[in-house]
């Protein structure tokens, strides 16, 4: 393999890792509070978490480009602080923690509805506040289903492609992921490059979909 299907793939680990640790702490809190309260807009805001899992990814990926460009709510308020997101390593973290979240939060809130509410609530009545029972009983009990689904936010952060491209572009050695170069290399015709990137995300995926499916089925 080329120099470069390793840096892309090296690239696109390194991006998904760091998206799958962005989104663990909204994604576990957002878990809990579906596992747990009843709540008025509860519904609205599960559907709206969910809503990049059946829309198609290009579409979040021009809903992306509308709020953090430069003309959007964020991108606005982040360049006058002089971030910029769009079409740099930035937006990649960011299509790919929306695009995993949902996956994260499904997994992570069928773990915890499944812990018996009956030693919270006798940790509760021992004096334990909330945080505490959250972190000492909730979530070690939760805790497989909790990281395959953080396995799973992390395949699918691996393969995302067409969020990423429309709020990142293709932009080789700097926004260039394993998804976007097999689309590149196959589009000019060089089946060497894109063999071994799809070679190497099958493997990766294969590994973390394995890892997944032991810890959600032990």
């Amino acid at each position: 393999m080329t120099t470069n299907v390793w840096e892309i793939a090296s690239f696109t680990v390194i991006v998904a890792a760091t998206a799958t640790v962005i989104m663990l702490p909204p994604g576990i809190a957002l878990a809990w509070l579906f596992a747990r309260y009843r709540f008025p807009g509860r519904t609205a805001l599960d559907t709206l978490v969910s809503l990049p899992l059946v829309i198609p990814p290009v579409a979040t990926g021009v809903i992306l480009l509308r709020l953090f460009g430069r003309r959007g709510v964020f991108g606005g308020m982040l360049e006058t602080a002089g971030v910029e997101v769009i079409f740099t390593w930035k937006a990649v973290v960011l299509a790919m923690a929306i695009m995993g979240l949902p996956l994260l939060v499904r997994a992570a809130r069928a773990a915890f509805e499944q812990v018996d509410q009956r030693y919270e609530q006798i940790a509760a009545t021992l004096g334990a506040g909330p945080l505490r029972i959250f972190l000492t009983i909730s979530l070690p009990l939760a805790s497989r289903g909790v990281l395959a689904g953080t396995l799973l936010a992390f395949s699918r952060a691996l393969g995302e492609f067409g969020a990423t491209v429309m709020v990142a572009g293709s932009i080789p050695g700097s926004t260039r992921t394993i998804a976007a170069g097999i689309y590149s290399y196959t589009e000019i015709g060089n089946d060497a490059a894109a063999t071994g990137l799809l070679l190497v995300s099958v493997a990766i995926a294969f590994a973390a979909l394995w890892c997944s499916n032991r810890l959600a089925h032990s």
